[in-house]
């Protein structure tokens, strides 16, 4: 392997100048301002105290910019995967603990493994099983509960964790009396001034702005003395070195959930790189080398007390607007976080916790995609299904099962798509070579004597029987003056035994009745597999050309030199 394929830092490091350092630095500078209170706040989401939100934005940062394809990326604590970890893990110990914490870092350490593993096997493709629609609907429902999960925070109420949206509000409803009036104001009034930067597009950090003014409201007015609560001592120093915890039954438990973020934050990741990547065309993204990047950021980061960290879309965002060139501009927010940790923590001891649900909960609440609802509604209602039942299976019955529910269904579909697949008859163009679906093109001419029919699927075993029912109704349709059937294979990209088992038996059947099966247009993997199953041989001589025009024309008499077959013409 090449160096810079596994070290893309050796690939732009060679052409990197000053001119290029502006734009890091300013980008750099302001995505570690921007995750200073996001990663507390997601460490908070994840169940864990604050700091180890700015833990694991340091190593995670460093090792993805050696290995990373994407220079625009902005890798650190996100709230799908907080969210994840507080399921995974809460399901195993009590939150608050000690063995939390711990089992959080053997989780990052497994996440890690799990996509190096799947990058070194170059498993990126398994991301395609997930489509939009059941990615939307999954990212909806998941910004749902997790905004919804801060509620606590935002309200100043003392409710159990949860991940079932119906649970969530049966605590919010049951304990409203005991909302911490203080607490809502000061929330309420951080998601106000949020989204008022937001609106107004102000060019200044939403985040930071309303962690200074909540700090300094707590301070000044004494609020943390009024029942408000706080984030507190902030431990200061640079997170330390450790092995992480190796217990085996831990490890069999937390393996679901290290499988699902690893697909879960893989997907996020690769889906906002790619975005990006379209508007620069000097580098390309690699979804192996993402993979491996990730895996190795993970695993280096979970000995230094990160827990599972991945690629964020808001920051990576925010990195590019800022003038981001490469991967440097990680680099010194690496740096930025290094130096808040060994000097400014004693800043955030009054910082309010409600401040930070407010952070969290408008940034997940602009993932929720009304307008994909909307446009699927008007154009694809089979797509709006999936979604919606992702939506709903992952509130109702929690984020794992959802994911599940949703691969699932991107399966189904696939598998429903290619059992009832589309096929036409088709006919001639006036004055042209040209072939088109009859039931559109009213102008197509069918031949007298020669039905053609094209099929635009594989032909495997879900659908060989239905490719056989839709040829034979049109047979019947010919009634008794047919001579010949023409199949045109152009848009078959696979075939399997049973495919070629329903040809071969399709052929015997017709000629005992007269009627020639010919195939044409057929592509060089597929005709390989028909050579395995003898069945030219078993079509007969001259059943099979190269073009559907070809056929046309020799079985019309027109042009004999055309009459040779398509296996003998290439030996």
């Amino acid at each position: 392997m090449q160096i810079r394929k596994f070290l893309p830092i050796t690939d732009w490091i060679k052409t990197y100048d000053r001119s290029m350092l502006s734009g890091d630095l300013s980008a750099g500078l302001t995505v570690g301002v921007m995750l200073i209170p996001q990663g507390m706040a997601y460490s908070m989401l994840a169940g864990l105290p604050p700091i180890y939100g700015l833990y694991a934005s340091i190593v995670p940062l460093i090792l993805y910019a050696l290995f990373g394809t994407s220079r625009q990326l902005a890798v650190g604590p996100v709230a799908m995967v907080a969210l994840l970890i507080a399921t995974g893990v809460g399901a195993i110990v009590p939150a608050d603990s000690v063995e939390f914490i711990a089992y959080a870092i053997l989780l990052a350490l497994m996440v890690g493994i799990i996509q190096l593993l799947m990058g070194m096997l170059r498993l990126g493709f398994l991301v395609d099983f997930l489509s939009h629609p059941v990615i939307s609907g999954f990212t909806s429902a998941a910004a749902l509960i997790i905004g919804l999960s801060q509620l606590k925070h935002l309200l100043g109420l003392d409710i159990p964790r949860s991940s079932h949206i119906h649970e969530i509000i049966g605590h919010v409803a049951a304990n409203i009396s005991d909302i911490h009036l203080p607490t809502i104001l000061l929330g309420l009034g951080a998601i106000a001034v949020l989204l008022a930067i937001k609106k107004f597009k102000i060019r200044i950090p939403g985040a930071l702005v309303v962690v200074i003014l909540g700090t300094l409201a707590v301070y000044l007015g004494k609020l943390d003395g009024m029942g408000m609560k706080i984030v507190g001592d902030v431990p200061s120093g640079l997170p330390s070195f450790g092995i992480p915890l190796m217990e085996w039954s831990a490890i069999q438990a937390l393996f679901p959930m290290a499988l699902t973020i690893s697909l879960v934050g893989f997907m996020e990741s690769f889906a906002v790189a790619k975005s990006i990547q379209a508007k620069h065309k000097n580098y390309e993204v690699d979804a192996n080398q993402e993979l491996i990047a990730l895996g190795v950021a993970n695993i280096g980061g979970s000995f230094f007390q990160a827990f599972p960290t991945t690629g964020g879309f808001s920051r990576t965002a925010v990195n590019d607007q800022a003038g981001a060139q490469s991967g440097m501009a990680s680099l010194i927010s690496a740096a930025l976080i290094m130096v808040t940790l060994l000097f400014l923590t004693p800043l955030f001891y009054y910082l309010p916790k409600a401040v930070l649900a407010a952070i969290i909960m408008v940034a997940v609440f602009g993932l929720i995609d009304i307008k994909e609802v909307k446009h699927l509604w008007h154009a694809d209602r089979q797509d709006l299904m999936m979604l919606l039942a992702t939506f709903a299976a992952t509130l109702t019955l929690g984020i794992e099962e959802g994911i599940a529910v949703g691969v699932g269904l991107s399966l189904l579909m696939v598998i429903i798509r290619t059992a009832y697949p589309h096929m036409a008859r088709m006919g001639k163009m006036p004055e042209a070579d040209i072939f088109r679906n009859v039931g559109r093109f009213e102008e197509a001419e069918e031949h007298p004597e020669y039905l053609v029919v094209r099929l635009d699927a594989p032909l495997y075993f879900a659908n060989a029987n239905r490719v056989r029912s839709f040829i034979e109704k049109q047979q019947k349709d010919k009634h008794g003056t047919l001579k010949g059937i023409l199949f045109n294979m152009e848009a078959v990209n696979g075939l399997d035994s049973s495919g070629a088992h329903m040809l071969a038996e399709l052929a015997e059947d017709l000629q005992r009745d007269g009627i020639a099966l010919y195939l044409t247009d057929i592509k060089g993997p597929i005709r390989d597999i028909m050579h395995r199953h003898h069945l030219p041989e078993a079509l007969g001589s001259g059943r099979i050309y190269t073009t559907l025009e070809e056929a046309w024309h020799c079985l019309n008499g027109r042009d004999p030199k055309l009459a040779t077959s398509y296996w003998k013409q290439i030996g």
